[in-house]
Parts: C-alpha cells; structure tokens; sequence
C-alpha cells in the first residue's frame, strides 16, 4: 500500500506535539491511495461529497486519537479500535468512559472502502455515520458534539479544518468527514496471503491445503471443505456488500437465547441472530470472536463450525448445507472435519495478518507524547 500523506510542517507539528494554532501550512499534493486488483475497483465507493485529501485524512487521524471528543477527555476512538490489535481492543465488551460496558464487540477497522451497512447488525450506512455515533453514545464516549467542538476550538483545529475543507468552522458533519478519511484509508493488502497472490510467498502444504478447505464448500463423498468462503467472500474475506446479503445467522444459539442481530434494523423476524459477516483480515489479531467476544481462539471458532452449531428457525442454508459427509434432514449440522484439516485452516487463517498495516507510521497515534 502506498499513501503519499504528510508535508514536512505536519509531521514537525505532530511529532513535536505543537499547538495546531500556531503552524501554517503549505499546500499539498493530493491524495493518493492504492489497492490491489484483486479487492475490486474502489475510486467509485469514496463518496463525491467526501473525497480523501492529503489534509482530510491527517485532521482524520488526529480526530481519532483526540480524547477531547469525549466528555471526560479520557477516551478517543483508538481506545478501543487499537492499531496493535487491528483496530480492535482484545475485549468481549469494551467499557465507555462511564464504566458501562457496551452490548457487542469491537469491530476491526479494515477494508472499509469495500462495505456496506456498518455495524454488527447493520445500523449505520456511512462510514462517516459510524464515525459519529460512539462520540454522543452514552455508553461509549457520551460527549454532546456542542462541547466537543468548543473543545476543539479551545485546541486550535480552527485552522486544521480550513486547511482540509476550506472553512475553519468546526461542525459535527465535518468531524465525521474527517474521520471517515481516515478510517476508509486504513488498508490491510500485505499479508502473507497477499504476498503469495503475488507471487513473492511460498507457502506451506499446511497454508495452502487451509487456503482450499477454506474457499471449497464440502459435497460429500466428492470435496471436502471448512465452508468458510461462502460467507467470507474472496481475498478480502468478508461478506457480500449487496444491502444485508452479507448478514448471517451461524448458529451460534438457539431461538429462545438468540440476540436480535438484522432484526433490530428491519424489525422483520427472519433477520433474527443475523449478523455482519467481517473480514477476516488480521483475525490473529482481534481476538475474543463473534458479536459478543464468546470465543477466545480461533480454535474455538473452528471447532464451533464443525460441531458446535446450534438449530433454530433462521439459520443461514449455507450453514445447513454444508458438510462433509451425508446428514439427515433437520440433523444438527456438523462439517466432521478431521484435526489435521482444523490445524490447516488454522494455519490459513494465520496468513491473514499484516504486520505492516498493525505497524504503518501513517494510522498510529501522532500525540506521541500522550498514553493511549
């Protein structure tokens, strides 16, 4: 991945911890940002009336590290989207700055030029709308955006915000701008997995047989496969973006303890325990799994998939009609996948993680000298 990002005045700024107010900056050359072919075309899924500039996504990256947009000044969004964890925080359920945990877990930030419906359960339709909503949210940063501005204000980001969208009046839908800039440039493409798509990685016999059980969708007694490509789509590995196509139900509970998941949105009952397929991108990285943190390792996850799927009335059929051997109508479904298979797509999954994204200079925290 290769983002020309900051002039020299910006970097002295942010590594000196200088006060915005007092720099001036020259104008800079635009934005470039790059992807492999093989995630799809993405200058058409940036927003005309949001486009990525050079200064938009520095203010946006500085925003998402800001403690002023909460109303103890203790937290910002990098509290619990954490660039070491793939911009995930390691909880089940990540408390806000009053104690109360929230109802689902941290999603990580990744690939979001290349998804719809933000949100476990598809609330959020923008990234600049998810952007916003945990600022206000009483359980999460609960800050009222009048006080966060004039917080701003107080810091000197008057400046800052003329600089990236020509007004240095500070409003709520411009914050929100700023830190989906940000957020949609934060590409994960340098994995090992990557570097094998291209030719500059060997992988192992344990990689590469993880990789087919991984994509192939079991027939049995003819293929044998762990069905994971059904739901996690390509070499991007998250689900289908066509409005909530990419929702599931995977069995993880049955009906009477089943959490509403899609159905919060739609309000239709078949959308229940429907949840966002997410990438599976540095998945390494962001443990505990699933919406509410239930499993710990992504052992667990394996084995919950090949035995541990719970029937109800929406379960997704491709959960039903995957398995590697002949299963009864209505028998619980199961993928009987031998040790050795679950050890090779655990070692897929491995292939996943991108050191260069969890250590890129241009996403981390640039107030070097506060405590995250």
């Amino acid at each position: 991945m290769r983002i020309t990002l900051f002039s020299f005045l910006l970097f002295f700024f942010i590594s000196s911890g200088c006060d915005p107010k007092e720099q001036e900056f020259e104008p800079e050359e635009d934005f470039e940002l790059s992807a492999p072919s093989y995630f799809g075309s993405f200058n058409e899924r940036i927003p005309e009336a949001n486009p990525i500039t050079t200064k938009g996504f520095e203010l946006g990256r500085m925003l998402f590290y800001e403690k002023k947009l909460s109303g103890d000044n203790s937290m910002s969004c990098a509290t619990c989207h954490q660039q070491s964890k793939a911009f995930t925080d390691g909880k089940a359920f990540s408390p806000g700055i009053d104690g109360i945990n929230g109802k689902v877990s941290t999603m990580s930030l990744v690939n979001l030029l290349w998804a719809e419906k933000f949100t476990w359960n598809g609330q959020m339709e923008t990234v600049e709308a998810q952007s916003t909503e945990p600022i206000r949210n009483p359980i999460e940063m609960h800050e009222n955006f009048d006080n966060a501005i004039q917080k701003l204000q107080d810091a000197g980001y008057n400046t800052l915000f003329q600089e990236a969208f020509d007004t240095d009046q500070i409003t709520e839908e411009l914050i929100g701008k700023a830190l989906a800039q940000f957020q949609r440039a934060l590409i994960s493409s340098n994995s090992k997995y990557d570097q094998y798509l291209r030719g500059e990685y060997e992988p192992t016999q344990s990689e590469r047989r993880g990789e087919q059980l991984f994509f192939t969708h079991p027939i049995p007694g003819q293929l044998r496969g762990g069905n994971c490509g059904d739901c996690h789509l390509g070499p991007l590995t998250s689900g289908a973006i066509d409005e909530f196509q990419g929702f599931h139900n995977n069995g993880l509970d049955n009906d009477e303890n089943m959490d509403e998941g899609l159905m919060a949105v739609t309000g239709d009952p078949k959308d229940k325990g429907r949840f966002k397929t997410p990438s599976l991108r540095n998945i390494a990285l962001t443990a505990p799994y699933m919406h509410d943190g239930r499993f710990e390792t992504l052992k667990e996850v394996i084995e919950h998939y090949d035995n541990g799927i719970h029937q109800s009335s929406t379960l997704d059929v491709l959960i039903i009609e995957g398995s590697n051997e002949s299963q009864a109508a209505g028998e619980r479904p199961q993928l009987f996948l031998t040790d050795q298979e679950k050890e090779d797509i655990l070692a897929f999954l491995h292939m996943l993680t991108d050191e260069e994204f969890i250590n890129n200079p241009q996403f981390s925290n640039p107030f070097e000298n506060e405590n995250n």
